[in-house]
């Protein structure tokens, strides 16, 4: 079996809806990365993990429930998903109806370190997944 094309075994841990979730989320995903031994666009998959965990519980996550976040080391790269029970599809705002501002900054991060992303579906709610690869 070649370990570089086989994945490796997923980690993944639940996180309720509070704030500490996103710094407890990334250094879950740092250690993760560490074990692997990833090193290189790290820094990329850290804060990819921080925007997408920020955006679960902010815009995906309802009063009760909480967030899974998975990540998958595959071959040359790494597979990141943040499982919510909202609703709704997050999309990055256009420049021409983006205010200024904060909010919308998130994926349009996601989608410039990533080299893939997108949204699947989940019942209830989403999955939203970036791809990183060569490290």
């Amino acid at each position: 079996m070649n370990t570089e094309t086989q994945p490796s075994s997923p980690r993944e841990r639940f996180y309720r809806r509070e704030r500490r979730s996103v710094p407890a989320a990334r250094a879950f995903a740092r250690e993760a990365l560490a074990e692997w031994g990833v090193r290189e666009r790290a820094d990329d998959v850290l804060l990819c993990v921080s925007e997408l965990a920020t955006n679960a519980l902010v815009h995906g996550v309802p009063p009760g429930r909480g967030f899974l976040l998975r990540l998958v080391r595959c071959g040359g790269g790494v597979r990141v998903e943040v499982h919510d029970s909202g609703e709704g599809v997050p999309a990055i705002p256009q420049a021409e109806t983006r205010e200024p501002g904060e909010s919308g900054r998130g994926l349009l991060l996601v989608s410039e370190l990533a080299d893939k992303w997108g949204v699947g579906e989940r019942d209830p709610g989403k999955v939203v997944w970036f791809e990183v690869e060569g490290v």
